[in-house]
């Protein structure tokens, strides 16, 4: 039987996927095993993205992995390049990746840019690999609003063709029941249509029962309101490019991706916040 592992199995995407292959049992990669999801038959193997040698351990006799990407940080390039090269080294046939819509080294949205560089370590891993280049998550979105309900960035008028989590995980989960006819594919997966910041704002208040808004900012504006929290570097770049990969065009395309690998269409931004009501 093939050996299927999960990395975050604790987060939204991990989570839903390890309980739509409950009766693959499995193996579930994790940083705490108090947190694991109890799924009756599958084992749970405890390391870091960051411990090379933890995560060769944890890995042996897997035939096939979920990564979900690893957290936002400085350290995160290190953190991916250290976990595939483990994967690849206990002998992982096939990785499946979480990356990013625009993943590129010259993308507009910072962290784009170290999906790119996972997607460059994975290639030369020698591991047969499918990317999933996820948009940005539709049931997040509305909760870029502050305090006061409103969406503030310099994302002008561009679109977002963002993509439900649940989808994402829909789509991961027939992958790695059989990976073998998407060895080498990149899929590209979006929601079923491209809305402004302000559609956003209405039809994902009009959902989770609060008034949004959206308001545009320059990027020296989007800067300056974001410097209160004291944020690095690199930590105020990324919130700041999420607007602007917006505004840029980067996140507009819509693909019919979801559909093609999970037979059901794609998630509204409707859908994709109902069950949080």
């Amino acid at each position: 039987m093939t050996v299927i592992a999960i990395t975050g199995s604790t987060g939204h995407v991990g989570r839903r996927v390890a309980d739509q292959l409950a009766d693959l049992s499995p193996t579930l990669v994790v940083r705490d095993t108090a947190k694991a999801p109890r799924i009756e038959g599958s084992p749970v193997v405890v390391t870091d993205y960051t411990e090379a040698s933890n995560s060769v351990h944890a890995l042996e006799g897997v035939d096939v992995l979920f990564m979900v990407s690893a957290a936002e940080s400085k350290f995160r390039r290190v953190q991916h390049r250290t976990f595939i090269e483990a994967a690849a080294a206990a002998g992982v046939s096939h990785i499946v990746y979480t990356s990013f819509f625009g993943a590129d080294p010259d993308a507009v949205f910072t962290l784009g840019r170290d999906h790119a560089d996972a997607e460059a370590t994975i290639r030369a891993s020698g591991m047969h690999f499918t990317l999933l280049r996820d948009n940005f998550y539709s049931d997040l979105l509305p909760y870029f609003a502050d305090d006061s309900g409103v969406i503030r960035g310099p994302a002008g008028d561009g679109r977002v063709a963002a993509v439900a989590r649940a989808d994402v995980a829909d789509v991961a989960a027939v992958i790695l029941r059989d990976p073998v006819p998407h060895a080498g594919v990149t899929y590209e997966l979006t929601g079923p249509e491209a809305l402004t910041l302000d559609d956003v704002a209405a039809r994902a208040g009009a959902v989770i029962g609060r008034t949004l808004s959206y308001a545009p900012e320059t990027v020296d504006e989007a800067y300056a309101s974001r410097a209160h929290y004291g944020a690095e570097q690199w930590q105020l770049d990324a919130w700041v490019s999420t607007y602007t990969a917006i505004a840029d065009g980067q996140t507009d395309r819509v693909t019919d991706h979801v559909e093609r690998v999970s037979g059901h269409r794609a998630r509204s931004i409707e859908d994709a916040l109902l069950p949080h009501r």
